[in-house]
């Protein structure tokens, strides 16, 4: 089960299994704009608040954040506002 926002890891699994010689052009985009959006959500999302199975996902994909703070945790923090 994929973390909200993300690709399950049998979608992505299913998408890097057909080569893309056999996927439409239509194919082809829906998996980049996924992929991307799925990149995104990794990044913004800290380790702490993604399950095992996402971690060992992001991991075997090159996706994973090594960083325990969210992307907008970390900007509140440069302007200031957040916690720390």
């Amino acid at each position: 089960m994929a973390d909200t926002g993300r690709q399950s890891l049998t979608d992505k699994a299913g998408a890097a299994m057909k080569p893309d010689s056999q996927k439409s052009m239509t194919e082809q985009a829906g998996d980049a704009v996924k992929g991307t959006a799925d990149s995104l959500a990794s990044t913004m999302q800290p380790q702490s608040g993604k399950s095992t199975t996402q971690k060992a996902g992001d991991t075997m994909s090159g996706n994973s954040n090594q960083n325990d703070e969210s992307m907008l945790g970390m900007a509140q923090n440069a302007l200031g506002m957040g916690k720390k």
